[in-house]
């Protein structure tokens, strides 16, 4: 609910628990007054404290009023150069090489519904959603802002975008263009990333904000391995059931910078969006930049309230695929059995095992086209390799049906071989700065997607392997990061435009899969979780989490993942033992709980498995299938931390609170271990529930005493409890 009071421009957004508010001040400043658990109303600004504060310069409105500066007010939107020395939100350069931004209220507008971005990714939804835009002027350089607010009050959910248009004579040069700026006054608050690599991706790390800058980015052209674009501000007690917290989630998959920036004066900034490293963008007279959209979420309640806002948010606003909702197949993917080393009987041979144990979709991945036998060749020529494939898929696709399977194939489509026909064709596709070697990632080059007639010539080639057969599931890679980022097709005043106008690129042709291919499943894949973002999930409902398959390592990559991104965006397999990544070896019912913590799938040779470890995977099969809407879509509940427990335990529960499924995987075990008990969340205090339909047990007695969990015989074993009300 949007409430506004126009005599004195105040703007307070509500939802279900939270209240965000700002007010353009007697200079037209437009002043953050507080962003928290819900309050009944009223001008907030009266929190706000004047002070001279020596060194911090006041503008010329206040005339000789001394204590009030921009260096120490709260900002809605951060300026640059006249007077705020903190994390400015947005910087151009008109001819005159000035580099200074001052932005006054000038309007409003208040909307039904929610505003769209084009070429971008946004929330959507109905009437459900308000839109409020601020209109801010900067009357020298005759730069036009508005902010972008869209308010989903049923998941305290409060979006914000940025669109810049130059409404001058002149070209001006858009240096930096933030999607977000929270400002939030005093209190000791830490910083929370989701770190790590390739293969250990989304570690939480947690860290008091101190004086200073603190920041986490990429500049690697994707959202990135090392840090996920999604950050939390929180009480320095916060934990899963306590505490105030804000989650900020930028939807890009592109070059982002998160900083968060505490002041001598222990007020707090937290800037989200693209990261100006190598950005600048040219905006000619009447043009206009639309910056990503942000995501945001105040929960008073602890991450688990955060989380579970977002996840709902995210599969019922964000994802805009039509087969969301729908279950999805569980599928075995060939490539940890053969890599690329099969052909057309290898693959029939895997499928024609899976098929009696219920899995429904086989998935071809690399090394089906060109001269795709290793890394070094065939990116980029999109035809089946018949060598491996007589016939083409024309011949191996009703093969596979009538085992009962539908079919999947892999594609690459962002990346070329030098060894491949396309690259020999057109090597100036490719991104080259002239006059300099490449390097290399993977064996491979990055085409230039910035330019529609690579786009047009990839996407034909690929629309027409799909054409070709029967496919209804597609996992789109990508494989490296960017480098050499130059392009023949831009002049060298705009090349400051290229990582911004590659990430439109994918996002294009990801919308023409989406638009052509209704009924295809895709699956988003960056070298595993590389550009797991919200930007990709609006186009695909899942991505690959992790190239990492070690259940045990999957424990804290899932983890990690959960605080923003719901179980049914996580794909996760079970791999063969000892793994590949790791070499470690665990049961496979410890790999299958830990896989339903995802999509869920296999990634290896059935024809190699035990026969007790086919009925373990056919019993696993037929209950992730049972309770899929419960796993996938029940509110989610992290029990523990696996970085300091002794087991990592997570729960889902129905809407209704009528059932829930709690899973368990115990770490290294040691001699004269302590008896352990598991608490349970989410369920009615007042229900008895059966569990594994056995005892019943009180709703309340679960949460706050716990269940007793049997000693462990061995490292790494797992337990699922099902538990259903009377």
């Amino acid at each position: 609910m949007i409430v506004l009071d126009q005599e004195n421009k105040l703007f307070t957004l509500h939802t279900q628990n939270t209240t965000y508010q700002m007010k353009a001040d007697q200079y037209r400043v437009l002043l953050h007054t507080y962003y928290g658990p819900r309050l009944r109303g009223g001008d907030l600004s009266r929190l706000i404290q004047f002070a001279d504060r020596g060194t911090s310069p006041n503008p010329n409105e206040a005339g000789h009023r001394r204590d009030y500066s921009l260096d120490t007010l709260p900002q809605e939107y951060s300026t640059c150069g006249v007077g705020d020395f903190r994390l400015p939100s947005i910087e151009f350069e008109p001819a005159d090489g000035s580099r200074l931004a001052d932005l006054r209220y000038t309007g409003f507008e208040l909307k039904k519904g929610k505003y769209a971005l084009p070429g971008l990714p946004a929330f959507f939804g109905g009437d459900e959603w308000e839109t409020l835009v601020i209109h801010l002027t900067d009357s020298t350089c005759k730069m036009s802002v508005k902010l972008y607010y869209g308010v989903l009050e049923r998941c305290d959910l409060i979006t914000r975008a940025v669109q810049v248009v130059n409404e001058g004579g002149q070209a001006v040069q858009l240096r930096r263009c933030a999607s977000l700026c929270l400002d939030l006054q005093g209190g000791d608050l830490d910083f929370i990333t989701f770190d790590g690599c390739h293969a250990q991706e989304r570690s939480l790390s947690r860290s008091p904000l101190r004086q200073g800058v603190q920041s986490v980015e990429s500049v690697r052209g994707t959202s990135s391995h090392h840090h996920n674009p999604f950050v939390i501000l929180c009480d320095h007690n916060a934990n899963e059931d306590c505490g105030t917290c804000y989650g900020a989630m930028l939807v890009y998959s592109g070059n982002f910078l998160a900083a968060a920036e505490r002041t001598h004066l222990e007020n707090n900034r937290l800037l989200l969006g693209i990261n100006p490293y190598h950005f600048c963008y040219t905006l000619a007279p009447g043009e206009c930049f639309t910056a990503p959209e942000a995501a945001l979420v105040c929960s008073p309640c602890g991450f688990g309230q955060m989380s579970r806002s977002f996840h709902r948010a995210i599969r019922e606003n964000l994802i805009h695929d039509p087969l969301e909702g729908k279950r999805r197949p569980v599928l075995i993917n060939n490539w940890e059995a053969t890599e690329f080393g099969f052909d057309a009987e290898k693959l029939v041979s895997i499928a024609a095992a899976a098929a009696p144990l219920g899995i429904e979709l086989f998935v071809m991945d690399d090394g089906w086209f060109g001269t795709r036998d290793s890394d070094f060749g065939g990116l980029g020529d999109w035809t089946v390799n018949e060598s491996k494939l007589p016939g083409g898929l024309g011949a191996l696709v009703p093969r596979i049906h009538d085992l009962g399977m539908s079919f999947g194939i892999w594609i690459e489509p962002e990346m070329v071989s030098e060894d491949s026909a396309l690259y020999n064709a057109h090597p100036d596709w490719v991104l080259e700065a002239p006059n300099r070697p490449f390097a290399r990632g993977r064996s491979q080059l990055v085409l230039d997607f910035s330019r529609k007639e690579v786009r047009d010539h990839v996407y034909g080639a690929i629309k027409q392997v799909l054409e070709s057969a029967e496919i209804t599931y597609v996992k789109w890679d990508m494989n490296r990061s960017l480098t050499d980022v130059w392009s023949s097709a831009l002049p060298a005043g705009r090349q400051g435009e290229l990582f911004h106008r590659f990430v439109l690129g994918v996002y294009d042709i990801l919308a023409r899969m989406r638009r052509d291919f209704p009924g295809i499943l895709i699956e988003g894949c960056t070298g595993g979780g590389g550009r797991f973002d919200a930007g990709m999930l609006y186009y695909v409902p899942q991505f690959w989490c992790s190239d990492n398959t070690d259940a045990i390592d999957r424990l804290t990559i899932q983890y990690g993942t959960s605080f923003c991104y719901p179980v049914s965006t996580m794909g996760a397999h079970v791999s063969a033992v000892p793994n590949a990544q790791t070499g470690r070896s665990v049961s496979m019912e410890t790999r299958g709980v830990v896989a339903m913590a995802g999509t869920f799938g296999y990634e290896m040779d059935l024809n190699h498995t035990t026969a007790e470890e086919k009925e373990t995977i056919k019993r696993q099969v037929a209950f992730f299938k049972e309770h899929y809407e419960l796993i996938q879509r029940g509110d989610y509940y992290r029990l523990s931390d696996p970085f300091h427990d002794p087991f990592t335990a997570w729960q889902q529960v129905s809407p209704d609170r009528r059932e829930a499924l709690v899973s368990l995987v115990t770490h290294a075990n040691r001699a004269a271990s302590p008896f352990r008990t598991v608490r349970l969340r989410g369920l009615d205090p007042q229900a008895q529930y059966r569990v594994n339909g056995g005892e019943a047990w009180p709703g309340d007695v679960l949460m706050a005493a716990g269940f007793p969990l049997p000693m462990p015989t061995g490292d790494y074993q797992a337990m699922q409890l099902y538990l259903e009300a009377e």
